[in-house]
């Protein structure tokens, strides 16, 4: 089971970040089709990865509830936390901007910056067994 979550965490984990990734290398080229186009592969995007974040916050909770707590690396889970907070409420304000280019940008780039720094941090977490 422990190789089951973790690879369900890295994977949703993925999923959320690397596609953020691949949208910031698309969306010069996919604006070229209209502001519809920017729209309808957001819309795509969000179908795939909101699933991909309930599934890492899950499987974090599982992964923090499966280790003892004097192994758990403190403070780098309570950071991880923050920055995982933080990514998804980005995405929020990303995803709330409509048309808004201050909060369109500003959530987009919290969003990913905290994604990248809580992956990061997964690593730093792991517990030394």
């Amino acid at each position: 089971m422990t190789s089951l979550r973790l690879f369900l965490h890295v994977l949703a984990a993925s999923v959320w970040v690397g596609g953020q990734l691949v949208l910031l290398g698309l969306v010069p080229t996919v604006r070229q089709y209209g502001a519809e186009a920017t729209t309808a592969v957001a819309r795509a995007f969000n179908r795939v990865a909101w699933p991909a974040f309930a599934v890492a916050v899950l499987t974090g909770m599982w992964n923090v509830f499966a280790v003892p707590l004097e192994l758990l690396r403190h403070p780098w889970i309570e950071l991880k936390v923050l920055c995982v907070a933080l990514s998804g409420v980005g995405a929020w304000v990303h995803q709330m901007a409509r048309g808004n280019r201050a909060m369109l940008a500003a959530g987009g780039a919290a969003s990913l910056g905290f994604g990248v720094a809580a992956m990061y941090l997964g690593f730093l977490v792991v517990p030394a067994v």
